[in-house]
């Protein structure tokens, strides 16, 4: 039969275990959010490879979204005690920025040069010097200023999505071979089409009325 003494180092010894699950279980919420090295590094579920090349450059958006809802629900400031209740405000907007940023795909193109060096969203000199994409832009802005009705636009609406898709697995192969000036270029003209899209969505709000493509 165990003597007293062993009873109360048992006793003692499931205290100090059970007190150290309880630390391990609270840890999450109460522990220093540290500053992840790529924006990448939020979302290691849905990104566990990382930026390319070792990681792809399509995103399933809709795994991202999951668990960036995840992310914001856990690092809510409400959630962590009044001593970091700063830091997790800094986390979640850190949180909101990055998924922003890797949700959208030219977002996420001018990020990923910006690391290699190359910032093509600020710089505006970083032009693509092609006359015939020059003509393309130039006549879509001039057909939604002709367009009377939403028919007229849709076939330009279908044929710029298939040029936005066309620059992104063109980046995605740029940045999966390390090929530096191929990205620069594409994610110049991916800002070309976005901005057409976006004229497309104005001239949609403006007429009231939706296009089809």
């Amino acid at each position: 039969m165990p003597s007293s003494r062993h009873l109360l180092s048992g006793q003692r010894a499931a205290a100090a275990a059970e007190e150290k699950q309880q630390q391990q279980q609270q840890q999450p919420r109460d522990a220093p959010i540290s500053t992840p090295q790529t924006l990448y590094s939020f979302f290691p579920s849905t990104l566990p490879d990382g930026p390319p090349p070792k990681g792809p450059f399509p995103i399933d958006t809709r795994r991202l979204r999951t668990e960036f809802l995840g992310l914001q629900s856990r690092h809510h400031p409400d959630k962590h005690p009044a001593r970091l209740k700063t830091q997790a405000e800094a986390a979640s907007a850190s949180i909101n920025e990055a998924y922003k940023t890797l949700a959208n795909p030219l977002l996420r193109a001018q990020y990923l040069l910006s690391l290699r060096g190359v910032d093509v969203a600020a710089d505006e000199t970083l032009k693509v010097e092609e006359p015939e994409l020059l003509t393309v832009v130039l006549e879509a802005h001039e057909a939604m200023d002709d367009a009377a009705s939403p028919a007229d636009l849709e076939g330009l609406a279908a044929e710029n999505e298939e040029r936005i898709a066309a620059s992104e697995r063109l980046l995605g192969e740029a940045f999966r071979g390390e090929n530096v000036d191929l990205a620069k270029r594409e994610a110049v003209r991916l800002r070309y089409w976005v901005n057409i899209r976006e004229a497309l969505r104005d001239w949609e709000q403006a007429k009231g009325a939706v296009l089809q493509h």
